[in-house]
């Protein structure tokens, strides 16, 4: 009797559970598709895989066989791709995509005969034909048909879709066949397409070797050299030319690799025009180290020689007192030696002066600005492609002496509107839309008024490297540059009432990632936001990065005057035994690459988190510049990429990678601003699109408020 009651109780206990859980309605499709998205985007591939192949058997749900067979290409386990793909096929046998996703899964696991039936399915469609070429033309250097696969490449080169890897693809078959004329064409072309495709300058300085050309293959040696300068392919390949080359080409090389090339010379002033402010815009003088190194700091500088174009008086900053007053265009250097400085003038005489002296020149001319010649300025100190030439700059000269470093710092104090003129040429093309211009007028005035005080330990606000804003001077001005600082005048974007970090890259390659995926700090106004025209991106898949990078879309940043495409989409091929090397030099020996495996990618598609595995262990790679720079010869474009290797004979002989935008992706993006002043809209409003949770502040508004 109590066993009775027992089990009474219990099954009454069990009734409200049974009925709230038949209460609760099942999920649809399109949620569970959603939360294994998020699941993928949380960076948990695994659980995000599993939850798509259920779906997938659940409900045949074609969109969860295609990320089920992306997450396991992209997890390096192409024959579970290969089941899941062939699944999908049974219920999907005439759909595009997963005839796509197919013959690249068998193309991932070497399986050509394959790869190519299934392309041979795919109908025809002259905006996909390049990569259907070149994906053809992969399967069938697998099985040897290398008249085919020449065929193909030619045809994909011609299309237009990724000329780079088209042309790369073909030169590897006639370096195979030994016809090193056609290679090197082929290879040139691939280097011209994309001047960032450092393993096609690799191939075609091979070529020019084979072919006698030791100048040009020289040549090309020191260029990679110039972004290699730890390959030991590279520097044998320099140190076997060099005995073979004629001796002009020699000449250059004879100097020291620390000594920069020599730039230009200025022996006459420029007539500038001062910039006045309005009464309504509120400015300052800005203090730009000048000639720094790329970290910001001072180079090593024991002389200053300084032409002012008017006449000029040199004061001590600290107390205003007159120490010297000079004449036009006279020549002057101030000097550091022995510890001691100071100023040597036209008629040699001496004057001395202790931590620093200010030279302001005048001009009595209305209308007419003064300038000041500073000889020997580096540009790109520390850097291979260093310079030493003469630069011009506006306002006043600073030169102070830092005991620490034991160096004379050149610093130009300046009107920041000026100052924003002698650098917007600087960082974006000045053919590009005037608003266009006005937009990074906007945001170069904000990083400055931002970043004051940067390098204040050194005495200066801001460098005049990339470190803050890259800043020519006055040969660094241009006409339309000019014109969009002074329209722009005094306007900035603002976060709770202050500048907003102005993060910008040349192009997004469709989407900006948010500062948190790139590795830095969270900022609420640096978030995702989309480029493309033809793509929905709140309904984003991870299977979609494989379609929006491969094919060309429609996007304001694909916008194409003035500037490469290939900065929108590019690809590169990295062979595994270059890819050891790097690895090993940077890293650690891991032995033979196996398998390069995203670990994070963030919505945007950018990939923070990255393993390299190899015959001997494994390389972690973190945040978007450490992959870059690890990956391939010199660096990747950005980290917004999918790779897929490729064997032959079973054996892994290269990595092919189809990527978009050109730098890390946050913020605004200077290729996508262009191409939505090309479409007609206001530089308001592009920023506003970059920066949605900012503010845009005005002085003219400011003032009527008043």
């Amino acid at each position: 009797m109590k066993r009775i009651l027992l089990l009474m109780l219990l099954l009454a206990a069990m009734v409200p559970a049974y009925a709230e859980e038949e209460e609760t309605p099942a999920k649809t499709e399109q949620q569970r598709l959603q939360e294994a998205g998020d699941l993928y985007f949380d960076y948990k591939q695994d659980e995000a895989l599993e939850a798509y192949i259920e779906l997938s058997k659940d409900t045949g749900n074609r969109q969860a066989f295609l990320n089920a067979a992306y997450i396991a290409m992209e997890q390096n386990e192409p024959k579970q791709a290969v089941d899941i793909i062939t699944a999908a096929y049974k219920l999907y046998p005439q759909d595009r995509e997963v005839l796509e996703m197919a013959a690249e899964a068998y193309l991932a696991d070497g399986q050509y005969r394959s790869a190519e039936k299934f392309l041979s399915l795919l109908p025809e469609d002259p905006k996909r034909a390049g990569f259907y070429h070149i994906n053809l033309a992969r399967a069938q250097m697998g099985l040897g048909e290398k008249k085919l696969a020449k065929y193909n490449l030619k045809m994909a080169a011609r299309a237009g879709t990724h000329p780079a890897l088209a042309n790369y693809l073909l030169g590897l078959i006639y370096e195979e066949d030994k016809d090193y004329k056609k290679a090197a064409e082929v290879f040139k072309k691939a280097s011209v397409y994309d001047h960032q495709f450092i393993e096609a300058k690799k191939h075609y300085a091979a070529m020019l070797e084979k072919l006698g050309n030791y100048n040009e293959s020289y040549r090309q040696y020191r260029m990679i050299y110039s972004s290699e300068k730890s390959s030991k392919d590279i520097n044998n390949a320099l140190a076997r030319l060099k005995p073979r080359i004629s001796k002009m080409e020699k000449e250059p090389e004879d100097k020291k690799e620390e000594t920069p090339s020599s730039g230009k010379e200025i022996f006459m002033h420029t007539f500038v025009k001062p910039l006045v402010p309005p009464e309504n815009v509120k400015t300052r003088e800005i203090k730009v180290g000048i000639g720094m190194r790329q970290n910001g700091r001072p180079s090593s500088r024991s002389t200053v020689h300084f032409i002012p174009s008017h006449n000029f008086k040199i004061t001590d900053p600290q107390t205003g007192k007159l120490i010297a007053k000079g004449k036009a265009k006279e020549s002057w250097v101030a000097v550091l030696k022995d510890g001691k400085t100071y100023l040597l003038t036209p008629s040699n005489e001496r004057i001395p002066f202790k931590k620093s002296v200010l030279i302001t020149p005048s001009s009595t001319t209305p209308g007419e600005g003064h300038t000041i010649i500073v000889k020997n300025v580096i540009s790109g100190a520390g850097m291979t492609w260093a310079s030493i030439g003469d630069k011009e700059y506006r306002g006043k000269l600073q030169i102070t002496y830092n005991s620490s470093r034991n160096t004379l710092i050149p610093i130009n104090i300046v009107n920041i509107e000026e100052y924003l003129e002698g650098v917007i040429a600087s960082e974006m093309p000045t053919k590009f839309p005037m608003n266009a211009l006005r937009a990074q007028a906007v945001l170069a005035r904000t990083y400055a008024l931002k970043h004051l005080g940067k390098h204040k330990y050194y005495g200066y606000d801001v460098c005049d490297t990339q470190n803050c804003q890259v800043y020519g001077g006055v040969r660094g001005e241009s006409e339309r540059g000019n014109a969009a600082v002074e329209s722009t005048m005094g306007e900035i974007l603002r976060y709770k009432n202050k500048p907003i970090e102005s993060v910008f890259s040349a192009n997004c390659g469709g989407i900006t990632q948010s500062a948190k995926e790139a590795g830095w700090y969270e900022t609420p106004y640096l978030n995702p936001v989309s480029d493309y025209k033809d793509f929905d991106f709140d309904q984003l898949q991870p299977y979609h990065f494989k379609e929006l990078l491969q094919y060309p879309h429609d996007a304001y940043s694909r916008y194409g005057k003035h500037v490469s495409l290939s900065a929108f989409r590019w690809a590169r091929v990295v062979e595994e035994d270059d890819l050891s090397q790097i690895i090993k030099r940077q890293k650690k020996d891991i032995g033979r690459i196996t398998a390069i495996i995203p670990q994070r990618r963030g919505r945007s598609g950018y990939v923070s988190r990255l393993v390299v595995k190899g015959t001997k262990g494994s390389v972690t790679l973190n945040k978007e510049n450490v992959i870059r720079n690890n990956l391939s010869l010199g660096m990747l474009r950005s980290s917004y990429f999918i790779v897929e290797p490729n064997y032959r004979d079973r054996e892994l002989k290269y990595f092919v990678f189809y990527g978009g935008g050109w730098g890390h992706g946050v913020g605004f993006d200077q290729t996508g601003a262009a191409g939505r002043a090309e479409a007609g809209q206001d530089y308001k409003e592009i920023l506003k699109h970059y920066f949605p949770q900012a503010e845009f502040y005005s002085p003219a508004k400011d003032k009527k408020k008043k």
